[in-house]
């Protein structure tokens, strides 16, 4: 689900390239050491330092002067917009705080918010993203609280293992995952309909006539994956506004996000192999 990014707004002044999928996320599971050699910023950590320390509340009076003294400064470069912080964390870097805003994006900056800093901290005495790492751990999600009776449901073979995804009927990527998905047996998939007006106009009109169908099984692989357009049919009662509240919930910032029974989330296009692999590890 697209929203108001910052990066929008400070990637034209620091001049960092963004890899995005269809709706503006980033790309998912891109290999620390690759992201520093293509140029993004990367900030390292010592062997020295504790990565115990990072994602520790910080101290409630540093806590309120970043708040206070970043929503204010980016106020300004935001024109007007409000920077939604949901919380400052502590990092193993001495004077540098993680800022948490929306949709479980992460920035640093120091104790009075002069400076910001958009990227990767990187372990390299454990070889470990931990910028990445906090972002899992935040975006991890109780696979059983999801409304399941609000997806469609397809079960491929044995059906076995188990995935969510939220999917756009009008996002190419999510086209594509299902292409994907097609080549998959023993697997069971609920597909939660987020539709992203901004970006697609017509996706949440599709995606109700694509639940009020008889068989919205069929008719969404058959869209998806065909091309087929579904018969035009009455409006129903239906859960698409709901599920976009979700999302919003969730914090999803795109489409697809898939969703594992461990509460795994990951958001971008996933091919085959890669989704085979990730199906067995985040089962349980």
């Amino acid at each position: 689900m697209k929203k108001s990014y910052l990066w929008q707004w400070l990637a034209p002044l620091l001049a960092i390239p963004l890899i995005a999928s269809c709706d503006g996320t980033p790309v998912h599971n891109i290999d620390s050491a690759a992201k520093s050699a293509s140029g993004s910023t990367t900030a390292s950590v010592s062997a020295a330092n504790n990565v115990t320390d990072a994602g520790r509340p910080a101290d409630a009076e540093i806590s309120k002067k970043i708040n206070a003294n970043l929503a204010s400064k980016m106020s300004k470069m935001l024109k007007g917009s409000e920077l939604n912080i949901q919380g400052v964390y502590t990092t193993p870097l001495q004077g540098i705080y993680e800022v948490v805003i929306t949709g479980n994006q992460i920035i640093y900056t120091d104790e009075n918010a002069a400076y910001v800093m958009i990227g990767n901290l990187i372990d390299l005495e454990h070889r470990k993203n931990l910028t990445e790492q906090r972002v899992s751990d935040m975006s991890k999600i109780d696979f059983k609280e999801l409304p399941l009776e609000k997806a469609i449901k397809e079960v491929r073979g044995n059906g076995q293992r188990v995935i969510a995804v939220f999917s756009d009927p009008d996002c190419p990527f999510c086209k594509k995952l299902e292409e994907e998905i097609a080549q998959i047996d023993n697997i069971t998939v609920y597909t939660f309909l987020m539709p992203v007006p901004d970006l697609h106009p017509n996706a949440q009109k599709k995606a109700v006539q694509i639940w009020c169908q008889k068989e919205r099984t069929t008719a969404w692989t058959q869209w998806m994956r065909k091309g087929k357009e579904p018969a035009a049919v009455a409006n129903c009662d239906n859960p698409v506004a709901d599920i976009i509240k979700l999302g919003n919930k969730y914090g999803f910032d795109g489409t697809p996000t898939l969703v594992f029974p461990n509460g795994k989330t990951i958001s971008g296009l996933m091919l085959k192999n890669e989704l085979e692999q990730e199906l067995n590890k985040n089962q349980k």
